[in-house]
């Protein structure tokens, strides 16, 4: 028995002895909460439009999308009486499977309005088997000051491409141009402003 075999055991238990003696830390979890990474993958959330209609159109790319077949998506067609999203359609039934979600990312990836994205939200635990589907009341971004909840008419635009384009700019809606609702459903007027200085702004960068 040569030297070699004798050290070959001692390295293998290098970890443990490493370990035995290592400082303890205790994390006082669940009152300390350890901080997310800007772009961890946590439970999922569904937003709006800065004057709360829904940014899901209800196309169900998601779902394709998913490899653990989590998601569920019912689409509806949007009417002038009732209109939840600015598209033709809306999401009406939205439902994701925490019991097989494997929180990859790829749903997210194929949405083509950002209408789906990704909190940093981990404590999904549950004792429920059905708490842990969630709905689309459950997923639903809260509203926020000057958001109404759907249905309601557009209040950014006269058509899809409208919402689309001040998606689209770099610093997004700025706080002035947000719609502001009355109790009489004024925020029409300031929506139009809004839509009439980016229109304004893109007449001038083609000049």
């Amino acid at each position: 028995m040569g030297l070699t075999d004798f050290l070959n055991p001692v390295k293998g238990f290098g970890v443990s002895f490493h370990q035995m003696f290592m400082k303890s830390e205790t994390v006082q979890y669940p009152e300390v909460k350890k901080p997310t990474a800007p772009r961890f993958h946590g439970r999922h959330q569904l937003n709006r439009w800065p004057d709360g209609l829904e940014k899901c159109v209800g196309c169900e790319l998601c779902a394709w999308a998913c490899p653990a077949d989590a998601i569920f998506v019912e689409g509806a067609d949007n009417t002038e009486d009732e209109r939840y999203s600015p598209g033709e359609r809306y999401g009406r039934t939205y439902q994701i499977n925490y019991l097989r979600c494997i929180l990859c990312g790829l749903c997210i990836e194929a949405c083509p309005t950002r209408a789906l994205t990704m909190t940093n939200e981990y404590e999904l635990a549950d004792d429920s088997r059905e708490s842990l589907i969630y709905t689309k009341d459950m997923l639903l971004a809260p509203l926020r000051e000057g958001m109404e909840a759907p249905p309601h008419e557009m209040r950014l635009g006269d058509t899809e491409e409208d919402y689309y384009r001040l998606g689209l700019k770099p610093e997004g809606l700025q706080p002035e141009d947000a719609p502001t609702i009355s109790a009489e459903g004024g925020g029409r007027a300031s929506a139009d402003s809004a839509v009439k200085r980016e229109k304004a702004a893109r007449g001038g960068e083609g000049k």
